[in-house]
């Protein structure tokens, strides 16, 4: 899912297969209430089981319950982290309305007319660029940290800084706990650069002052995984992102070219090939290259 903005993308969420999806609401069963009416545990029909912070009043061991998922299995360092659930009551809002669903497959791509291939290196890389600057992002148990660096004054650099900051968050889908460093600033500078952010930045977020040594923090609600945190699963990524490209080749017969991790990602995943022999009208298959880099699969006529 992405939204544009005078056809550039500034906002996009990509949602996996598979998994309970943060806003979606499922019938369960209470099997645990946890201990002292906290971390509850609902299992749903498919047998993946929910933590639920706050346990249910009124509701038994045993008896069923309707859940709203509000945060998805998060992969990477912490795979044991279960889905977070909250009864089904007053159903969470986001500010992001899906308006168009693009035709599939299609002559054009217009992912890519949008700058998607741009945005899959940003979160490749954890750098996005800005005129005079750059901000770097790295991931952590703990929080996401960027750190502002680029030529001129310090003044101007936080404030420019500041808004990139809160555009990459927007693009790549930072949530949770976020650190933006930025160059040690004037006051007034560090008030534009608050401003920035807040201008940038849809709610809902709460945020800190810039300190005096330019750091500020957002918190935003953690709903799913990030682009940079689903990059850091490489493998995976890349198969999907070979997948969306080999789907806008010319029809016919293919052989997936990539690296062995790349490849065993496909071979587990067959419904994955055969949507896509399906797309091109004519059989998909498979060739190792140890040579390769990861990002660097490519199809090849059959």
């Amino acid at each position: 899912m992405v939204r544009l903005e005078r056809g550039e993308i500034v906002e996009a969420r990509v949602m996996l297969d598979g998994l309970a999806r943060a806003g979606s609401v499922t019938e369960a069963r209470l099997v645990s209430r946890g201990a002292n009416g906290r971390n509850a545990v609902a299992r749903t029909a498919d047998g993946t089981e929910c933590l639920l912070p706050r346990a249910p009043t009124g509701i038994a061991e045993g008896a069923s319950l309707r859940i709203e998922i509000i945060r998805e299995v998060i992969p990477g360092s912490e795979p044991w982290k279960r889905p977070l659930a909250k009864l089904a009551e007053n159903p969470t809002s986001e500010h992001f309305v899906q308006t168009e669903v693009l035709p599939f497959p299609s002559p054009t791509d217009r992912l890519a007319e949008a700058g998607w291939n741009d945005l899959i290196d940003e979160a490749r890389s954890g750098i996005v660029r800005f005129p005079g600057g750059e901000v770097a992002i790295e991931t952590t148990r703990a929080m996401t940290l960027i750190d502002v660096d680029g030529l001129g004054s310090a003044d101007e650099l936080a404030v420019a800084g500041a808004f990139a900051a809160a555009r990459a968050i927007l693009r790549l889908d930072l949530q949770g706990s976020i650190g933006i460093d930025l160059p040690t600033a004037g006051k007034e500078a560090r008030q534009r650069a608050a401003g920035a952010i807040d201008a940038a930045l849809p709610k809902p977020f709460e945020r800190t002052a810039v300190n005096g040594f330019g750091f500020v923090q957002i918190v935003r609600p953690r709903r799913r995984a990030s682009l940079i945190e689903l990059a850091s699963d490489r493998a995976a990524f890349e198969a999907r992102a070979l997948l969306r490209r080999a789907a806008f080749e010319p029809a016919g017969a293919k052989t997936l070219a990539a690296h062995p991790a790349v490849i065993a990602v496909l071979e587990g995943n067959p419904g994955w090939l055969a949507e896509l022999a399906a797309q091109l009208g004519g059989s998909v298959g498979l060739r190792p290259d140890p040579s390769l880099t990861m990002s660097a699969g490519h199809a090849e006529r059959a």
